[in-house]
């Protein structure tokens, strides 16, 4: 039994959540299916203290996976935060994966551009949770911030850089700014070059992350590329890199924790934006990046040996794209398509394949 946790969220964030677990039907899926609801809203998290954060981290870390909706993060020194640091710490999530990638039917702003392009950025550590204080007054005044990386996670991002490239067909691009800071930003880059030496079949090109920038927009991205990447750095990276093919909405985001190997022992997806409350309750929002995060978790259980998850996972991120390709798009994409009649027509699509598959004998 593949089972699931399932993070609900806020605002839009869990009416999302809402649309893409309709493509997790175990009768549609042909799949022994179990999904487990905690209720992470701001309000129940101010209600418990953040323990209902705990326990659902606890429970993904047992079941190995996990999908979550965007989830408010409240700006009181005193408040209850952002549950995602808490859930990456307990589950010990070493790095994010974000990959964004041509969406069909859909041009990007920045021609030439078709290959895919994975960030794996630090879940952990950099200037996430670092000390920040001020001394002085008036013009006098300055701002300190004292930060760290560790080694461990310098080399969960190398290493899952080099394994994620090798198996995708990638270059490794791209590192730090290892030359203005080479004791900090030089751990990334050291163990970089440590885990190039261990896969001599992959293409390695580390740049500085200016030159990084640069070349994303001026035609490096001639080939699939795979970008290690600190924390900030990520995080920043992965606003660039998405809007690239059109839509930040158009790609899933993906948290990972490793055992000693770097085998993936807990895998949790979710949409890369936040809760639109914008958009909240008008059924406009578009819902791919979690219909994508559904195929992104059934991914990895099938590489963990879960029977017919991999054709499954196949199924969402083929009907989803296919979506777009035939012209059913929402809004920001230029389409006329509501958040549920875009699901709708991804669940038909999925239905179609899941029964030509298997009257073909396809496994």
């Amino acid at each position: 039994m593949l089972k699931i946790i399932v993070l609900e969220g806020d605002e839009t964030g869990q009416e999302l959540l809402e649309q893409s677990i309709r493509v997790l039907d175990p009768s549609l899926l042909g799949l022994e299916l179990e999904l487990v609801h905690y209720d992470l809203s701001l309000e129940k998290r101010r209600e418990t203290n953040n323990e209902i954060v705990h326990e659902a981290a606890r429970a993904m870390r047992e079941a190995g996976f996990g999908l979550k909706a965007a989830t408010i993060t409240p700006e009181g020194r005193d408040d209850v935060g952002s549950p995602n640091r808490i859930l990456r710490e307990e589950v010990d999530g070493k790095v994010i994966v974000r990959t964004g990638r041509r969406i069909p039917g859909v041009v990007g702003p920045v021609s030439g551009v078709y290959h895919p392009i994975s960030v794996v950025r630090m879940a952990v550590d950099d200037a996430y949770g670092a000390k920040q204080w001020r001394e002085g007054e008036d013009d006098e005044e300055s701002a300190f911030m004292t930060m760290r990386i560790s080694r461990s996670t310098c080399r969960a991002v190398a290493e899952y850089s080099f394994m994620f490239a090798e198996r995708i067909g990638a270059k490794v691009y791209g590192g730090p700014k290892w030359t203005v800071s080479p004791t900090y930003d030089g751990l990334l880059k050291e163990e970089m070059d440590a885990a190039a030496a261990k896969y001599p079949d992959v293409t390695y090109q580390p740049v500085l992350i200016d030159a990084l920038y640069a070349g994303l927009i001026s035609g490096a991205a001639d080939s699939p590329l795979v970008i290690p990447a600190l924390n900030r750095d990520g995080d920043c990276l992965s606003d660039l890199v998405m809007p690239m093919f059109g839509s930040i909405a158009g790609a899933e985001s993906v948290l990972l924790g490793f055992d000693a190997d770097y085998n993936v022992e807990v895998a949790m997806a979710e949409a890369p934006h936040g809760t639109a409350p914008s958009l909240y309750g008008k059924n406009l929002a578009n819902p791919m990046a979690m219909l994508l995060a559904c195929g992104s978790v059934l991914s990895y259980a099938g590489a963990k040996g879960h029977e017919g998850a991999d054709r499954a996972s196949r199924a969402v991120y083929e009907s989803v794209l296919e979506a777009t390709a035939s012209g059913v798009k929402t809004i920001d994409l230029g389409g006329h398509a509501t958040t549920s009649e875009f699901t709708d027509d991804v669940l038909e699509r999925i239905k179609t394949k899941m029964e030509v598959w298997s009257s073909l004998g396809s496994r």
